[in-house]
């Protein structure tokens, strides 16, 4: 992934360390509980990662090979990474069945400075409105964790200019993922930038074209 230029502002963040797995509560939905990731998840995750419909708009572009790669996924978000990462496993709250996982990246590896929120689902529960009611509720808890001013360095087109500017949370998808698209839009979500580049995953095409969403802290909307 290509860097985008950035500008220095001032900002508020939720305050690092975030609160471990071990105290993080679960968040009930009306079809889902969204809870914190535990090293026993590896094998639901793994069958959510080696199903290629899933993996199309990933990074790698690939299943994971094996149990150990899945693994390494999985340490991210596993003490003691979870002191800097906020990603939960989703899970339907009828069955308890591992559907999908979704959460933050931490801003040093983010596209855009900004947290970069994602998500997967398992392919089978595609079309049923989950990633909404995840997003949803996943973003009202956050926006309630503590807060601690900061400077930082964020893409230039998601901000008006330098200075104090409201804080952020960022997303990116490929131009021809209009699932997802559609979902963020529905959760308040708004295009800031398209841009085109180089796609070295391998067995896609030359170029792939992306777009950056951003959303606002509902504080900046009162």
């Amino acid at each position: 992934m290509s860097s985008q230029p950035k500008v220095s502002v001032k900002t508020h963040l939720p305050t690092l360390p975030l609160p471990l797995n071990a105290e993080r509560e679960n968040i009930r939905t009306e079809r889902l509980v969204i809870r914190p990731i535990f090293e026993d998840d590896l094998d639901g995750i793994y069958a959510l990662r080696t199903q290629p419909e899933v993996m199309k708009y990933t990074k790698s572009g690939k299943i994971d090979a094996s149990k150990e790669e899945t693994r390494a996924t999985l340490v991210r978000f596993i003490p003691p990474n979870d002191a800097h990462t906020y990603n939960n496993v989703i899970c339907l709250a009828s069955t308890g069945e591992l559907i999908g996982i979704g959460g933050v990246t931490s801003r040093p590896e983010s596209v855009f400075g900004w947290p970069e929120i994602g998500y997967l689902f398992k392919k089978e529960h595609w079309g049923q409105g989950y990633a909404t009611e995840f997003l949803r509720a996943w973003l009202n808890q956050w926006w309630t964790l503590p807060r601690s001013e900061v400077e930082a360095e964020v893409d230039v087109q998601s901000v008006d200019g330098p200075g104090e500017v409201p804080e952020m949370i960022t997303a990116f998808v490929e131009e021809s993922n209009l699932g997802s698209q559609h979902v963020l839009g529905k959760v308040g979500f708004r295009e800031f930038k398209r841009w085109t580049e180089s796609d070295a995953r391998e067995g896609y095409p030359t170029d792939v074209v992306l777009i950056g969403f951003v959303l606002s802290s509902p504080s900046e909307n009162k």
